[in-house]
């Protein structure tokens, strides 16, 4: 039972990653706390992406180094990552940018 990861590092990990990864697209503030714009330009939102992409990748790290051996990765990893995050992203895009414009 000592080789399985906890049931709450996977949910932690999931619920955090489909959170930030829809954030740039729910609201026009800059990181959640800055000075709203309106609207926020596509550009501002891939930042904030990315800055959430990372800021979920250093948990997972964190998480992985708090349960056990931190595990190198190699490219391929990241790359797996990066889509898997742009996949969670999509509602969130959607909502933003063809549901909500379509009715203006």
């Amino acid at each position: 039972m000592s080789g399985l990861i906890p049931v709450w590092a996977v949910a932690c990990m999931l619920v955090a990653a489909a959170l930030m990864a829809n954030a740039p697209f729910l609201n026009n503030r800059l990181f959640l706390v800055g000075p709203e714009r309106a609207p926020k330009p596509l550009v501002w939102r891939l930042v904030e992406l990315s800055v959430y992409a990372a800021a979920v990748c250093l948990l997972g790290r964190g998480l992985e180094g708090l349960l056990g051996q931190v595990t190198a990765q190699k490219w391929e990893f990241y790359a797996v990552w990066v889509l898997v995050f742009l996949t969670l992203a999509f509602p969130g895009f959607v909502w933003r940018y063809l549901r909500r414009g379509a009715s203006r």
